[in-house]
Formats: structure tokens, sequence, C-alpha cells
């Protein structure tokens, strides 16, 4: 799986990023796993395509809590909401990576957190 991997969280830091996602209602159906929003202007075609039926679209993003230094693991893979397995279900293009690393980068910055 391609992930981007932010590491050595403080426990405040990790304690104010999650409280932010929960505030925000990002949470997915798991414990610990959030759901970032996909802007639409960047879906591929095939999703635009297949926005009514699978979308709407997202990368998730698992927190993890650990003695040894908390993590953030933002999974490169464009996921629909609506259905699980797909053909418009895929890794990121270039710019979608792009869009979301800098999305996170980005929120982390906004919360004073240095990472």
């Amino acid at each position: 799986m391609r992930t981007y991997i932010i590491e050595d969280l403080y426990e405040n830091d990790y304690e104010k990023i999650t409280n932010t996602l929960k505030e925000m209602e990002l949470m997915g159906p798991l414990d610990d796993i959030y759901y970032l929003p996909l802007p639409e202007e960047l879906l591929q075609p095939e999703q635009r395509e297949h926005l009514d039926e699978c979308g709407p679209y997202f990368m998730a993003m698992e927190t993890v809590a650990n003695a040894a230094g908390n993590t953030l693991r933002l999974e490169l893979l464009v996921r629909g909401r609506k259905k699980i397995r797909c053909s418009c279900v895929c890794y990121a293009t270039a710019e979608q990576r792009k869009h979301m690393i800098e999305y996170l980068d980005r929120f982390i910055e906004g919360l004073g957190i240095s990472a």
C-alpha cells in the first residue's frame, strides 16, 4: 500500500489533531480511521462518471497512538463511500496525491503543530 506517514507526534499534538478531525466529522466507520474528502475537481474521468454510484471520494487516514511515537498514515488510494470494489477505486494520481499531502500538511500547520 502506498502511504504518506507523519511520525513521532507528541501526545498533546496527536490529541489536538484527532479532536479536530472528530469536530470536522471526518470519522470513518472504524475507530482511528478518518475520511479526508477529495475535491471533485481533482477526480479522474471515470471517478466523475461514477460519482453518483460510488462517490463521494476520499482518502483514508489512520491515526495510531503508540508509546514509541504517535503516527498519522494517509493511504494514497482514492476510495468511494458507496462501493468498496469498483474500477474507479484506484491509487491517487500525482495531482491528487500532491493535493492531499499538502492538505494534510496545511491542516497540521494550521493547528500550530510542526511535524
